[in-house]
């Protein structure tokens, strides 16, 4: 009995981490995925902030209008000079990265879930090989995202 306690305590702990993982990483990740009917274009980046970065939008999808500012989170990503492509999100001045790069860092947060759900899986229900593939799964979707971005 007390071993089911277990398996079934870490086991909730495990799926809890990683539906967090999912959670905070589809804010982001269903803008960048999912991009039929939205505005797709540029930005210049011409000034950042100590959390944001904007600048010029230039549309390339149709029925995108220009924009004289648009805001990009700042992260290691998005640096003064640069022009990145982009996804607005609806209702707003707001983007996100998209392509490749985009998509992988819209994941990090599933990425580092994977790396905590790992150690939880080892320790607490003893399933070592699980816990080695998701572990490996969450340093590789991290590295690819270091190397995209």
């Amino acid at each position: 009995m007390l071993r089911f306690g277990r398996f079934a305590a870490m086991g909730s702990v495990a799926v809890l981490i990683l539906i967090a993982g999912v959670w905070a990483s589809w804010g982001t990740a269903q803008h960048v995925m999912l991009t039929k009917g939205r505005e797709q274009g540029t930005v210049d980046v011409t000034r950042c902030g100590p959390e944001v970065c904007w600048g010029r939008y230039t549309p390339l999808s149709a029925g995108s209008q220009p924009r004289a500012r648009v805001v990009l989170e700042k992260s290691v990503a998005v640096e003064r000079g640069r022009t990145y492509t982009v996804v607005v999100k609806p209702g707003g001045g707001d983007a996100v990265r998209s392509g490749p790069a985009g998509v992988l860092y819209a994941w990090v947060p599933l990425g580092g879930a994977l790396l905590l759900a790992s150690v939880v899986v080892a320790g607490g229900l003893l399933r070592t090989r699980l816990a080695w593939v998701m572990g490996l799964s969450g340093v590789a979707l991290l590295t690819a995202a270091f190397v995209a971005v």
